[in-house]
């Protein structure tokens, strides 16, 4: 696993020890960035959430971000994660918290931010991100426009719409699909008017 683009470029980056955890491929998180936008340079600051290595979170900053919040319930994630972002340069810029994300959230909340860029990418056996992103949403974290990836399996079928959020593209990688959606506060959850479909299956 390597960053990308970006700040630091070509910087490897630390696995998670174990098989518990399961880092996006690089392959796999170039396409991401290239569909949600190649870089960033607005103030954006990014929520990820189920951090992994903080592969996904760590990409984000590299390519212009503002800032990161790192959340993991693993207190190993969450070494390999603050070893990756010193290594990288980049701790300056984000925060780590070991919790459970919807504890986190709780956490967050108070904090009163809302994030302009959201990660999910928890365990496969979780199937309920749509209620996840939902609840990001009523806790005033997801700011208007917001873009939100999930991975998930591509046996897992989330909506188009719901709770302000609607998909506006969506690609599988061989086991891996990706879901980004966009968040508008006054949208109507049963209202879809756009989306891109992309089918880029890899053996």
């Amino acid at each position: 696993m390597r960053v990308i683009s970006g700040q630091a470029k070509g910087h490897p980056l630390k696995a998670v020890p174990g098989s518990a955890t399961r880092p996006t491929t690089d392959k796999v998180k170039e396409a991401l960035f290239s569909m949600i936008g190649p870089y960033f340079d607005d103030g954006e600051r990014v929520l990820d959430l189920f951090a992994g290595t903080g592969g996904l979170g760590i990409e984000a900053l590299s390519r212009g971000a503002e800032s990161a919040v790192f959340i993991d319930s693993s207190p190993q994630s969450v070494e390999v994660v603050r070893r990756n972002l010193e290594s990288t340069k980049l701790a300056g810029k984000a925060s780590v918290y070991r919790n459970d994300a919807r504890r986190a959230l709780k956490v967050l909340e108070k904090a009163g931010r809302p994030f302009d860029l959201i990660f999910l990418d928890p365990p496969y056996m979780m199937k309920d991100c749509d209620a996840l992103l939902t609840e990001i949403a009523e806790r005033g974290l997801a700011a208007e426009s917001a873009i939100a990836v999930v991975e998930h399996h591509p046996d897992v079928s989330y909506p188009e719409a719901f709770g302000g959020f609607e998909r506006t593209r969506y690609a599988t990688y061989g086991d891996i699909a990706v879901s980004i959606y966009r968040y508008e506060s006054n949208q109507e959850a049963s209202a879809v008017t756009t989306m891109e479909t992309e089918e880029a299956n890899e053996r």
